[in-house]
């Protein structure tokens, strides 16, 4: 699923929406019937998609905890490493949810447009009422597993597969590797339903877009492209602080970074992924950066394996868009439980193709702060634009994390040689 494929799900989504346009000029009510076909065909390929969700989550969580545990117990080197791969995320979050709300603000959603779009979808703005701290505490425990899983209360399966995954990493070796191996079998089977279910995404995206243009009109033309540039603009603001913060925390400076960072940044523009880029972040890192051998072989492959920077910013911002979108009032606890998931997604899916990932990845975090995903699949088919600032912003975290952990370590052997 490369470059071409991306082309022909966006080629789907053109020509959806260019028959949902005609059949709307040509009189909607006459055409209705046969949309509605049509759209069923698109409603199964959705709730094919949406049913790995849940087992998906929660067999990535149980064995990423485990690989994250593994890691640690490979040295000190790889416990600092990950301490500041969670030190980013948190960055991270919070860059997103500040910039989704402000980016929000400065370009607001057409309510027209919006409007047209939710009744064509047969909803109405989303509205509730916030839960107090007491309720909102009382929702994280799950209390029933797998009631919480038939009812897509994704953070309470989270915290079940975060306390299970850490659980099992407090097993004797003999128990506690067949389960870790049980779970990544079970992801690795979703994973593969996953790309079944996405080698029939130009249908189910000409399915779903047709319904939704005939009903919708040409506003949804300007609601998917003013989507692409929101999420594009903020993921690539993630870009600049991954940049920034390579550049000021070690000792390289901001000219000899990007040096460094410019082959790795072509790459990774050409292929769009990390693990593609991983051999020229290596030798850049080594010949340009300086940084010792020994914190280069271990902290990038293990940021590639575990450590996506832009996971958490670009998710949110397409829930966020997706919220305003529906008219979803988000208060304080649905933002907090977002983050959560969010923060957890963004270590369990970095193994995933990149259009699996993105129904993966976002769908749980919408179900944990309350935005429909039924235009999930839609706005998949365009993915491929915002996913080359997702990879771009990866690589550049993977190489800063490496700038500042090599000064770390140069500073340790300072003080012991001092």
């Amino acid at each position: 699923m490369g470059g071409r494929f991306a082309i022909i799900v966006i080629a789907a989504l053109a020509a959806g929406v260019g028959f949902g346009f005609a059949a709307q000029a040509m009189g909607g009510a006459r055409f209705a019937p046969a949309v509605s076909i049509i759209e069923s065909v698109g409603a199964v390929w959705l709730g094919a998609l949406r049913m790995t969700v849940v087992p998906l989550v929660y067999a990535l969580l149980v064995s990423g905890i485990g690989s994250v545990a593994n890691a640690v117990a490979t040295g000190r080197l790889a416990a600092r490493a990950l301490a500041l791969f969670a030190g980013l995320l948190f960055l991270a979050i919070g860059y997103a949810i500040a910039a989704s709300t402000a980016g929000l603000a400065l370009a607001p959603i057409d309510p027209a447009q919006a409007r047209n779009l939710i009744e064509a979808l047969g909803g109405g703005a989303v509205s509730a009422t916030a839960p107090t701290a007491a309720q909102w505490l009382s929702t994280f425990a799950p209390a029933n597993p797998v009631q919480a899983a038939a009812e897509e209360n994704i953070v309470q399966i989270v915290i079940f597969a975060a306390l299970f995954g850490f659980a099992v990493t407090r097993l004797p070796q003999a128990l506690r590797d067949p389960l870790l191996m049980l779970h990544t079998a079970l992801a690795e089977a979703m994973v593969i339903i996953v790309r079944w279910v996405l080698y029939a995404a130009p249908i189910g995206v000409f399915a779903l877009s047709i319904g939704v243009a005939s009903r919708a009109g040409a506003g949804v033309v300007g609601l998917i492209a003013h989507y692409v540039a929101f999420v594009s603009a903020i993921t690539a603001g993630s870009c600049l602080i991954a940049f920034l913060v390579g550049a000021v925390f070690s000792r390289v400076g901001p000219a000899r970074f990007a040096q460094a960072a410019a082959p790795v940044w072509t790459v990774a523009l050409s292929t769009q992924s990390s693990l593609a880029s991983l051999p020229v972040m290596i030798a850049r890192s080594r010949d340009v950066l300086a940084a010792s051998e020994r914190v280069v072989d271990l902290v990038l492959p293990l940021a590639v394996a575990v450590f996506r920077f832009t996971s958490p910013i670009a998710n949110l911002a397409v829930v966020f868009f997706l919220a305003r979108l529906h008219g979803v009032e988000l208060s304080g606890a649905d933002i907090a439980a977002g983050a959560l998931v969010a923060l957890a997604i963004s270590i369990g899916t970095v193994g995933l193709p990149g259009q699996a990932s993105f129904f993966a990845s976002v769908a749980p975090i919408c179900l944990a702060m309350g935005a429909p995903v039924i235009l999930l699949p839609v706005l998949l088919a365009v993915e491929v634009i915002p996913d080359i600032f997702r990879t771009l912003g990866n690589v550049t975290a993977d190489m800063a994390a490496v700038a500042i952990l090599d000064r770390g370590a140069a500073d340790d052997r300072d003080e012991r040689l001092g």
